[in-house]
């Protein structure tokens, strides 16, 4: 598979990473622990050196299972995970407090069974604790050798701004896809000129430019798109004229909706890195063959085109969740 650099920071990483999460969290039921384990490494032999976990997602289960994973090609990959909520529960609120951040490094660091992380992101800005605290923590962290780079989700310009400031920020990790352009209009710029990494999560809709998805699937009942606007069955209905221009270029192409999904996020910058997840070997087949195909200038224009006269319908999260994003 191609490398490619996150920004400025030296760090080169497979095109396209594995988001782990679903693995064991967010999705329906945790997937099987040797199961988990042999996708992470069949995504490895099969070119990815770029996997994301944290320690929200399970919550620990993940890290230990990306630890145990990748232990025999440490040497090899780039792990990345991440702080920021209280207790490691995503829904138990934010807590980006030195004290916890360091917490979070030193037990990360144990169940990733490593010397040091790749990449530590604030998982979502803290807005009780100042950004300058939050990076300065993780400056002492990297100068003590436990991490190598900082990085941010989903937060706003302004944070970026004042977090960079201190340490710089290697990468940013946000929801970036054919449905959720919004990072196009401030924050991709804004990465641009500093040279931060963007690291799209989600960049397959969460499932539904797979063309897998329509509006009678159901979904298990701790998946959490069901509480999501967006994956309402009207909504889905709805949107599925953005599929229906996936697969149309994806038959010409020979190829899948998933794939020319990806690609288009290949082609916006080579400082892009698109970070699927999958619990599915096929899937994982499929998603990294995406890095081989080259949409034409005209094919990323018709894509262009198009999307610019389709009005995408629903939230992409539910009010609360919406709120800790932007910051």
């Amino acid at each position: 598979m191609q490398k490619r650099q996150l920004g400025n920071s030296g760090l080169e990483v497979s095109a396209l990473g594995f988001g782990c999460m679903g693995l064991s969290y967010g999705y329906g039921p945790a997937q099987p622990r040797q199961q988990a384990i042999e996708l992470i490494r069949a995504a490895f032999d099969r070119g990815v050196t770029f996997f994301d976990t944290a320690e929200a997602y399970g919550p620990f289960t993940n890290e230990e299972i990306v630890g145990e994973a990748l232990a025999p090609v440490r040497d090899k990959v780039v792990i990345a995970t991440k702080f920021g909520f209280k207790g490691g529960d995503a829904t138990a609120g934010v807590d980006s407090r030195p004290a916890r951040i360091r917490e979070v490094a030193e037990a990360a660091l144990k169940r990733l069974k490593t010397d040091h992380i790749d990449l530590f992101y604030q998982h979502r800005v803290d807005p009780q604790v100042p950004m300058e605290e939050v990076a300065g923590c993780v400056k002492d962290l990297i100068r003590e050798g436990k991490v190598r780079l900082f990085g941010l989700s989903e937060a706003g310009a302004d944070s970026i701004r004042r977090a960079h400031a201190v340490q710089p920020v290697a990468a940013l990790q946000s929801e970036y896809s054919l449905w959720w352009r919004a990072p196009e209009a401030e924050i991709l710029p804004l990465c641009e000129a500093l040279g931060i990494g963007f690291v799209p999560f989600s960049p397959l809709g969460k499932g539904f430019l797979t063309g897998k998805i329509d509006e009678s699937t159901t979904f298990a009942k701790d998946d959490f798109r069901n509480i999501v606007p967006r994956f309402t069955a009207e909504n889905r209905k709805a949107n599925q004229v953005l599929v229906d221009l996936l697969e149309t270029i994806a038959r010409e192409r020979k190829a899948s909706p998933a794939q020319i999904a990806l690609a288009w996020l290949l082609a916006r910058k080579p400082w892009i890195v698109p970070i699927p997840g999958t619990t599915k070997l096929h899937r994982l087949e499929e998603n990294e063959g995406a890095a081989a195909i080259e949409l034409a200038a005209d094919e990323q224009q018709r894509i262009n085109d198009t999307l610019a006269r389709i009005e995408i319908k629903g939230d992409r999260y539910p009010a609360h969740l919406a709120a800790r994003v932007g910051r």
